[in-house]
Order: structure tokens, then sequence, then C-alpha cells
């Protein structure tokens, strides 16, 4: 009986756990900075997501009729990019901006590059960075009521803000920052949810600790230096949602330990750069744009040299 060789580029094997499943995942462990959201800030949180959602996963749908590609919504990555966004929004975003943001990050970001896995960039940081450039103002309009229930009720001082101006009676405390009784980004304010979110992925195998884990403990390595409050650092802004769900981005971040490792200095050193020293109080956003770029050279001096004859080349 002829045999065929059969040629094919890698990867050479297959398991059982697929995007749909990895997105599913990341989806469930989204899930308690969303219902944190909706206990902070109130129903509009709901509505804002909702519209990020529907609009990246229209928007991604849409686009690839049109461009007759394969259509990878129910690979539930555009679902994924639009929580994503939705949580780097403060909750009084006008909507029509969040449409936009949706837009640019699965249009622009991603399947202009050739859709999931060839981005070059984060697309939900990307379209956070650029509202932030064409709508400062609204981006930065924080309201915060103190209750679930009204939460246009007052404008107020992100923690990180209030501690850039000094302003320690707007200061939240340690509890406050955990349980996100503050004014922030949709899915940043409540630590506690985060950190149960990033407990489940790591418990589920999706992402490594090495990421997570140097970006933050560099940013509170060099609070510390430089006689910052640390715990407050650490708890304070969108450090521990970057850390855990855009810092570990198969697509945009590098696949060795090393690497990671790397990675995550690099976004803590950049994050503390503009936090401490630059014209914003937070830096996360630019520090993982600008590692995802340099993602391809770190890829390259960490990747695993192959072993022949003993010797590693």
């Amino acid at each position: 009986m002829e045999k065929k060789l059969i040629s094919t580029v890698s990867p050479h094997f297959s398991g059982k756990r697929t995007t749909q499943k990895i997105m599913l995942d990341v989806i469930i462990a989204l899930i308690p900075a969303g219902i944190a959201s909706v206990i902070v800030f109130g129903l509009r949180s709901l509505l804002v997501i909702g519209v990020c959602v529907a609009t990246c996963v229209a928007s991604e749908l849409i686009f690839e009729k049109i461009c007759k590609r394969e259509n990878t919504v129910f690979d539930l990555s555009a679902v994924v990019t639009g929580l994503l966004l939705a949580y780097n929004l403060p909750v009084s975003i006008p909507i029509w901006m969040a449409v936009i943001g949706s837009l640019v990050a699965i249009v622009v970001v991603k399947q202009l590059f050739g859709g999931i896995g060839q981005n070059f960039a984060n697309p939900a940081i990307t379209a956070r960075i650029i509202m932030m450039t064409a709508f400062s103002g609204a981006m930065t309009n924080w309201v915060y009521s103190g209750t679930a229930k009204t939460p246009d009720a007052v404008s107020s001082a992100t923690p990180l803000v209030a501690a850039a101006k000094g302003t320690t009676s707007m200061m939240p405390s340690y509890l406050d920052l955990f349980l996100g009784r503050h004014a922030g980004c949709l899915g940043e304010t409540c630590a506690a949810a985060i950190i149960l979110g990033g407990l489940y992925l790591l418990v589920r195998g999706v992402i490594s600790w090495h990421t997570p884990v140097a970006f933050i403990a560099t940013v509170a390595l060099l609070s510390l230096v430089c006689g910052k409050d640390a715990l407050y650092q650490i708890l304070s802004g969108g450090l521990m949602l970057g850390a855990f769900f855009m810092a570990t981005d198969y697509a945009t971040t590098p696949p060795t330990k090393w690497g990671k490792l790397v990675f995550g200095v690099g976004c803590g050193i950049i994050t503390v750069l503009i936090r401490f020293w630059g014209n914003l109080p937070e830096g996360v956003s630019f520090s993982i744009l600008i590692m995802n770029l340099l993602t391809p050279y770190i890829s390259k001096l960490t990747a695993n040299k192959p072993l022949v004859g003993g010797v590693r080349k």
C-alpha cells in the first residue's frame, strides 16, 4: 500500500484546549470585576459593557464578511476584547465614544493586521490609549457616588490622581482600594475581584505567574526605592487588571518563561516612570503597549536554543 508524506506548517500537535475554551475561561475570570463595577458604579456600567461587547462582536462579523474571511466570532476573542475595553473606561463615558473605541480595537488593531494572533499590540489597550488622546476630557471624567444607586452623583479623583496631587483627604483606605470603593475605570477599581479572576486563570493554566508577578513586584520594589507607598501603588489604578489580563495576552507577549519575566519587569519600570515622573498619574496602558512593540525582540533574545550533539547552539 502506497504511503503519502504529508508536509504542513507548525504546529504539528493538537490538544483539547481550543481558543474558544481559553477565551471562555478569560470571560469567566472577568465576571467578578464586572459584578463589582455594577455594585460600585451602578447599572450604567452594564450598558457600557454591553455596548462594547456587542460592537466588538458585530464589527468583527461584518468586517470578516466584507473581506470574505473565515468567521471567528465564535472563538469569543471579540467578546474578551469588548470586556477589557469596557473595563478600561469610566462609567460616565458617552456611548458613542465606547462604540468608536470598540471599532478601533477590532477593525484597526486586530482585523487590519490579519485577525486573532496576528495583531501587533493588545487591541483593548491600544484602543484605550487612542481614546485617551482623542477624548481626554471624557476619559478622565471620574465619578463615584459612594453607593450603588447613582453612578453620576459626584465627580471624584482616582486614588493615583489624589496621591499625585497630595490631597490626602481624598485618598481611599487600603480596604476601600481592595473592595473598589473609589473612582476609577469600571474594571480596575476592585482589587479583590481582579485577584479572584487572576487566580482562576492561574489555576486553569490559562496564564503563567511569570508576567503578573514580575510586573507587580517591579512596581512594588521601585515604589519602595522611590519612597512611595508600595501597597497603595499596587492596589491603585489599572495595575492588577493589566498584569493579569492584558500583559498576559498570548499574541502580543513573549512565549518563553524568561521572555515573560523580562516583559513584566519592563512593564513595571515604565509604569513607575510614568506614574512618578510623567504628566499622567497612570502608566499601565502605555507600558504594556510599549512592551508589546518590543515583544519580537524579547522573544528572539530569550528563545530556547536547540541541543545539537549535547551542545546548546
